[in-house]
Formats: structure tokens, C-alpha cells, sequence
């Protein structure tokens, strides 16, 4: 009995309301079996029969203050007095356990373990400091919508997770924002989030973890156990030899991110071209102008390049045929037939009723040709992490041979992966905060220093801080020295990127924002992966800065976009916009214009540069 009795009281608030309520019935009826048997009552009225004095003590029992209108003698009295003592108790009782029960429904929906009835919403999966600009920028995605939601289930307090967005995403256009408390690969937990019914499913690495990709591969083992079908899913893999296990789990309904080469790939790039970074955040963002398919485009029987001069405020920058198979700045005679046009548009909601061009090329204003031979490099490279070896091979691939790198490093043993290229030469233990170590190294002339932070080492404030600290001294030594190489680092915080600027350091990689922005696209467009693809990789199609006074003479006067387009066309190139010329620092959104109107006109002039697509 005693064992019963305990498993009903664990039961929780329902079962002690049930058992006070159990033993206020039978006090109540003991107390009339009482009055009845010894026909108590008050003096002055009838005693009524049994359901009156039952009625009479229950009345008792709820309220206190019954039992000071009570007449009769003393037997009665006191017997009401019992009665009125124990409703003391039973109405405290009550309050108490009514008050807890309150208060454990309160907390529990506070903690997040109710069921998200939303539809075509976003799920993110997991939580790190990537988490903010997905959702600021989802929230920008989401403006044409109606009623959207992002919901994010993590292994956190819900209440701590959205005074961090509220703080860190004041604006969310209209968005709302649905924590839940739970481990994404707790299947019970998951469910809380209703995903079969979302639009894309969003999973974080997340960077305070000790095994971040058993993570999130735990985690796509419990979508695929929820549902072998449903909305795409896009998930980051910090170590490459974690990519095949993924794609075995999630199949074509996954796309997967490499996190360390992605920022590695975007790193090299903007060290041998300063502003590249600008130009990708402009593409990857949602807040310009963005990378769509337009399939209804009665393009069909146009050339590649006379399609890039047809759209007035669009940019045609590849083609997708029918069996798949994406291709950026294909040749420019290759006819547009049935295939998807892949173009740069402010928004898709703009290209079906995208105008016509009328604006003409000046073939008048082109330059002459002009060849340009690479020579070999001398990179320093300041810093190390489990990015560094990716950005060494990928560097490897773009220099000519007899290119030089030296590496210094606080913390880490470097390990070179097999090069071609370059010649490696390593310091490894030296203080990168040393002015007397870095004026060692910078007075060899590099042609550019990249600054990695120490994000294996550190926690992301120190190697943040770190890093400015080696940038300060890096740019000041510079400065001295009268040189002045192309300076890109990479910073694990946006908020640092500010603080950057004081440095006067060309570009900013913020790792985390770039990743947050590539997977939000992604999740918008799985076709976006392959665009993506191509544009990261060496050998593939990417993104060149080319000056400006190659393409068109500058004595010519103001020169139309449309010129520019056909300037490119004869070098087989695809031009995507220009950079005017610029202070280091200056917002990238005032020098850089990309997919401009093709009647848009500048005035060029040295140190502008132009956008392209090329392959080398």
C-alpha cells in the first residue's frame, strides 16, 4: 500500500488534488455521520436531515469563517470548530500544491518542450556563434513571406536563447523566433519541432564541442529516422575526412558545407586580390543582390553573350541544361536553348518582369589586349589552425613555381601537407605579438600576409584580440617599412570586424558570418551548391578583380555597364560589377557595385577595377 501510494503521489499535481479531494469527501462525511448520530445542531433552527449537515460541514471546510455565525451548544460548536481546523489545512493544502503546479507548467514552457505547430518554417539545429547572422539573415530572406518562423532547437535554456537573438538580432522584419530546449539528436526532443513540415532544416557545428561533427552526424542520423523523406537539409562538416559519412546518412537530400575549406578558399582568394571579400559578401548576402535560376526567360535562341546584354537590371553569369549540369561563364557562342539562366537579380521576384536593355555597347571605348604574366610570390602567412593546411594546398594551386610561404605561430605543430608549388619555411613558438618577430619576417617583402586566428587554441574573444593586437603592429611596421603587400585576416567574431578597421587591414574573413551566410542560401536553393562550388574552387570558374584599364581606354570618357560586359566577352570573362577606388575601411557598399543596370555609366579611372568570372 505504502509503495501505491507513492507511485500516485509521484504522478504529480493532478493525483494530490485527487488525494486531498479523496480525503476532504471522507472528513466531510465522517463529521455529518457525527452531527446525525448525535443529532447536533444549532438552537434555533431544525437540524435538518443527513444531506443538510453534510452539506453544512463541507461548507465548513471551505470557509473559515463560517463557524462564527454558528449558534448552539457546546457539543455542535466544537464539533464545527474540528471541522472548520481541518478546512484550514485542506484549503492550504490545496493553494500549495494548485500554486506549485502553476508554477511547473510555467517553467516548463519556459524550458521549451512544447510541440512548434508552424508550417514551411526554418529549422535550425544546434546553436554557436554562426546562429545570429543565419538568423538576421533568414529574416531578411523572409520579407516577401507570410507569417514566417524560424525555429531553433538546442541544447540550452530557451529564455537565455532568445534574449541572445533579441539582443544580437534587434530587427527580425517580422520574423519570429521559436526556441525549443532539447539535443537535436534526441529524436523525442526533434520531434518538438515539427521539421517534416518545415521548409529546410538548418545544422549547426557546434565550435565549443570537443567532437562537433559526431554531432551534427548523430544529428542527421535522427532526421533520417524521423523521416526518409522532407525538406532539404543543410549541414556543416569541420573535418573533410567527416564529408562521406554525412553524405552516406543524408543522401542527395542533404548538402553538406566544409567549413574549414570553404573560409580557407575565400582566404587565399582575398590575400591575392584585395576586395574579394567585399564582392563575396555582396553575392552571398541577402541584402544586395543575390545568385537566382530564371527558367522562363524567352531567351532561346541568343547566344551566352548576347543574353549577358539583354537583361537591363540582371546579370546572366551561367547556365544550367536540362540534364543538370551548371556552368559558369560557359563559352560566349554557346546558344541559351531550354537552359536555366543563372543570373545575379536584386530579388527573384523581379526577373519575370524583368525589362528588356536597350543600352548598346561602345565598342569604340575597348582597350587594346593585354597579356598579363604572373610572377612567383612571397606569402607570410602569421598564425595557425586547422584551417592553415587547406589554405597552403589551395594556395599551392593558384602560385607559379618558386613561390615562397614562411609561417610563425604561438601555438599548434604545423603539418604541411604535399606541395607543388611552394616552399614552406616555418617558425614555430615565436610570440606573434613580438614586434621584434614580425619586423624580422615583414622586412623581406611579402607580396601578401595572411593573419589566421588561433581559434584551436583560444577562446574566441582571446584570439580575436590576439589577432588585432598582431594586425596593429603588422600594418604599423608596414607603414615604416614604406610597404605595403595585401594584409587579409580572418577573425571569428563579426563585432571584431569593426575593430579591424582601425587596423586598416584590406580584407576581413569573419569565418563564422561568411559559413552562416552560405548555408542560409543554401537552404533557400540546394541548386546554389554547385554555383558555390565552382566559385571556391581553384581551376573552376571564380571571381577576379581586374583593373579597369584593361578592358576600356580611360581617356574615352564614362563608360556604360553594358560596355564593360562586352569588354569581358572578348576575354571569354563575365563581368559581374565594378570596385570604384577606395580608402581602406570604407563600407563595401559604397565602392562596390555589383550587377549594376546595364545603361548604368561611371567615369573610370586608375585604381577602379572590374568584376569577373573567369577561369584563370
Amino acid at each position: 500500500m505504502s509503495y501505491w501510494f507513492d507511485n500516485s503521489m509521484a504522478r504529480g499535481t493532478p493525483a494530490l488534488v485527487t488525494w486531498l479531494g479523496v480525503v476532504t469527501g471522507t472528513v466531510v462525511v465522517a463529521f455529518a455521520l457525527v452531527l446525525s448520530a448525535f443529532d447536533l445542531g444549532p438552537d434555533d433552527a431544525e437540524h435538518g436531515n443527513f444531506f443538510d449537515r453534510l452539506f453544512a460541514s463541507f461548507v465548513h471546510t471551505l470557509d473559515p469563517g463560517t463557524v462564527a455565525g454558528n449558534t448552539g451548544g457546546w457539543p455542535f460548536l466544537l464539533t464545527m470548530l474540528g471541522v472548520t481546523i481541518f478546512g484550514l489545512f485542506i484549503t492550504s493544502a490545496l493553494i500549495g500544491v494548485i500554486s506549485s503546479g502553476i508554477d511547473t507548467k510555467l517553467l516548463e514552457l519556459r524550458r521549451g518542450r512544447s510541440i512548434v505547430l508552424e508550417s514551411d518554417h526554418t529549422v535550425i539545429l544546434g546553436w554557436s556563434d554562426s546562429v545570429f547572422a543565419t538568423v538576421n539573415e533568414l529574416s531578411i530572406a523572409n520579407q516577401s513571406r507570410r507569417r514566417p518562423a524560424v525555429v531553433i532547437l538546442a541544447d540550452r535554456d530557451k529564455v537565455e536563447m532568445e534574449d541572445a537573438i533579441r539582443a544580437k538580432v534587434p530587427d527580425l522584419r517580422g520574423t519570429r523566433v521559436v526556441c525549443r530546449t532539447g539535443s537535436p539528436m534526441d529524436m523525442d526532443a526533434l520531434a518538438l519541432t515539427n521539421h517534416v513540415a518545415a521548409r529546410s532544416i538548418l545544422v549547426m557545428a557546434p565550435k565549443e564541442s570537443e567532437d562537433p561533427d559526431s554531432e551534427v552526424i548523430k544529428t542527421l542520423l535522427a532526421l533520417a529516422q524521423t523521416a526518409s523523406t522532407g525538406p532539404r537539409v543543410v549541414a556543416e562538416i569541420r573535418d573533410p575526412a567527416n564529408l562521406e559519412t554525412a553524405r552516406l546518412i543524408g543522401g542527395d537530400r542533404v548538402s553538406l558545407l566544409d567549413v574549414a575549406e570553404t573560409v580557407a578558399k575565400l582566404v587565399v582568394q582575398t590575400s591575392r586580390q584585395s576586395g574579394a571579400a567585399a564582392v563575396y559578401n555582396e553575392l552571398f548576402d541577402f541584402g544586395g543582390d543575390e545568385i537566382y535560376f530564371y527558367a522562363d526567360h524567352s531567351l532561346g535562341d541568343l547566344t551566352y553573350a548576347e543574353a549577358s546584354l539583354a537583361l537591363e537590371s540582371a546579370t546572366v553569369i551561367g547556365l544550367i541544361s536540362r540534364d543538370g549540369t551548371t556552368s559558369l561563364n560557359p563559352p560566349q557562342d554557346v546558344l541559351v536553348g531550354d537552359a536555366t539562366l543563372i543570373v545575379i537579380a536584386e530579388d527573384e521576384s523581379v526577373l519575370g518582369s524583368q525589362p528588356r536593355s536597350d543600352e548598346r555597347p561602345d565598342l569604340g571605348q575597348l582597350a587594346d589586349h593585354v597579356e598579363e604574366i604572373e610572377s612567383a610570390s612571397r606569402t607570410l602567412l602569421i598564425g595557425w589552425n586547422d584551417k592553415a593546411p587547406v589554405i597552403l594546398r589551395e594556395l599551392d594551386q593558384y602560385v607559379p613555381a618558386g613561390s615562397e610561404v614562411d609561417v610563425v605561430t604561438s601555438y599548434g605543430t604545423p603539418l604541411v601537407p604535399p606541395l607543388t608549388n611552394l616552399k614552406v619555411s616555418i617558425e614555430a613558438g615565436s610570440s606573434t605579438t613580438d614586434r621584434a618577430t614580425l619586423e624580422r619576417h615583414l622586412e623581406s617583402g611579402p607580396d601578401q600576409v595572411i593573419v589566421l586566428c588561433y581559434s584551436d587554441h583560444l577562446g574566441p574573444h582571446a584570439a580575436d584580440a590576439r589577432t588585432l593586437a598582431t594586425l596593429l603592429h603588422t600594418r604599423d611596421i608596414l607603414g615604416r617599412l614604406g610597404a605595403n603587400p595585401r594584409i587579409v585576416s580572418e577573425l571569428l567574431e563579426d563585432r571584431d570586424r569593426i575593430l579591424a578597421q582601425v587596423t586598416n587591414v584590406d580584407d576581413v574573413i569573419v569565418s563564422g558570418q561568411i559559413v552562416s551566410l552560405i548555408t542560409t542560401q543554401l537552404s533557400e536553393d540546394p541548386r546554389l551548391g554547385e554555383v558555390f562550388d565552382q566559385l571556391l574552387r581553384s581551376g573552376g570558374c571564380e571571381i577576379y578583380l581586374r583593373p579597369v584599364e584593361r578592358y576600356v581606354d580611360l581617356a574615352s570618357g564614362p563608360v556604360s555597364f553594358a560596355t564593360l560586359v562586352a569588354a569581358g566577352a572578348t576575354y571569354d570573362e563575365t563581368v559581374i560589377g565594378y570596385c570604384l577606388k577606395h580608402e581602406v575601411g570604407m563600407p563595401a557598399r559604397e565602392w562596390v557595385r555589383i550587377n549594376p543596370a546595364k545603361s548604368e555609366r561611371f567615369e573610370p579611372e586608375v585604381g577602379d577595377r572590374v568584376v569577373v568570372l573567369a577561369e584563370n
